[in-house]
């Protein structure tokens, strides 16, 4: 990241993060058993989800960038460092790539091109108008939601395993944007402690997704990877709340962000066993990026 455009627009992506859209895919695509078996279709939903979500990253800071010059004007739009016309081709052509992707696809009813399209407006809907108020995390997650049901709603329409899975997904990163929501400044420890809350429901419903398995079927250290979940992204967050300052904070939506591979990792191998926890290997491009490039 020697290069300074480089980096600004690494910055700009918030590059670290589009690993944890990719590990939705991943686990989604495990549950439903395709992963493996159809890897240029896999491939396919790998470049719409990341696509959208960076595009997702670009919108936020263009429609932000009003507010950003007088408060965050280190960032790579106000400063001037990327321009407003190169953001806007570069939103528009992850866009397109995004949807232009799944679409080319040789898809089964509305499902793929639904969803992605689905995705496209939610996150047009939260980065201009949503994330202001109140249900901005619940938009937030209703992305997540889309994203785990475009890697497998189309490969197994009649199955509720999708939308557990979405639902388990979206719930957490509900919880994330919540406790995120004002980590540039002081944080009140209610308003930690009930989004940390939304984020433990969700492990919570994680733990019952073996139901729909066959007895037996399901690894029997499933759980145990969940309870070691929780103490990863639980240290921090507690500490958050105990001590809500911008740096406390900051480190334990890091950490959740990060945490969320970790979850869909773990969530695989309730289908495929160990091998779903090779999606953790995301965590080392994630982490070696985000030493230079920020993810909040």
């Amino acid at each position: 990241m020697k290069n300074s455009r480089l980096l600004a627009f690494a910055q700009l992506l918030r590059l670290p993060n589009v690993f944890s859209a990719f590990a939705d895919i991943l686990m989604a695509t495990s549950a439903v058993g395709i992963l493996g078996h159809h890897f240029g279709i896999v491939l396919h939903l790998l470049l719409a989800s990341g696509c959208l979500y960076l595009f997702g990253m670009v919108l936020n800071d263009l429609c932000d960038l009003r507010s950003d010059e007088k408060t965050q004007s280190f960032r790579p739009l106000p400063s001037k460092r990327v321009s407003r016309r190169s953001a806007i081709i570069l939103a528009v052509g992850l866009a397109a790539l995004g949807l232009v992707s799944v679409a080319i696809l040789p898809h089964r009813d509305w499902e793929l091109t639904g969803v992605a399209g689905a995705l496209f407006l939610a996150i047009v809907l939260y980065d201009s108008v949503l994330k202001q108020y109140w249900v901005g995390p619940i938009a937030m997650g209703a992305c997540r939601f889309l994203n785990v049901l475009l890697g497998s709603l189309a490969f197994a329409p009649d199955s509720p395993i999708p939308w557990h899975l979405a639902g388990v997904v979206g719930l957490y990163i509900v919880g994330v944007t919540w406790f995120a929501r004002t980590e540039e400044g002081t944080s009140r420890k209610w308003h930690l402690f009930g989004a940390a809350t939304v984020m433990a429901v969700s492990v919570v419903l994680a733990a019952t997704v073996p139901m729909h398995l066959p007895a037996g079927q399901s690894p029997i250290y499933f759980p145990y990877l969940l309870v070691l979940f929780g103490f990863v992204v639980g240290y921090p967050v507690l500490a958050a709340i105990r001590n809500p300052t911008p740096k406390t904070v900051q480190a334990s939506v890091k950490r959740s962000i990060f945490g969320l591979i970790l979850l869909d990792a773990i969530l695989a191998t309730a289908f495929v066993g160990w091998p779903g926890l090779l999606i953790i290997l995301l965590l080392l491009p994630a982490i070696g990026l985000g030493k230079w490039v920020y993810s909040t």
